[in-house]
């Protein structure tokens, strides 16, 4: 447990911002979940749900919630499914 006022203030900070991303990376994977099943389904048309789904992987990379090339991973599947 740290002793200097700065660095207790960076611990509940971490702590804060810690919570936050676990709650947005649940939402993204929840929504590529989503993207999935509904490329799965035939009788669906899932372009707006996989578009949207590649919006959110876009943003969760620049926001650091997500590695770049992870991202880059997670949307060129969900195209080349789109794509079948």
């Amino acid at each position: 447990m740290p002793n200097i006022k700065s660095a207790k203030k960076r611990v509940k900070v971490i702590e804060a911002k810690t919570l936050q991303n676990k709650a947005q990376k649940s939402a993204l994977k929840t929504l590529v979940k989503k993207a999935e099943l509904s490329l799965a389904d035939a009788k669906a048309d899932s372009t707006e749900i996989v578009r949207e789904a590649i919006k959110r992987i876009d943003q969760a990379a620049a926001k650091g919630i997500l590695h770049k090339n992870a991202a880059s991973r997670k949307k060129s599947a969900l195209a080349s499914k789109l794509a079948r």
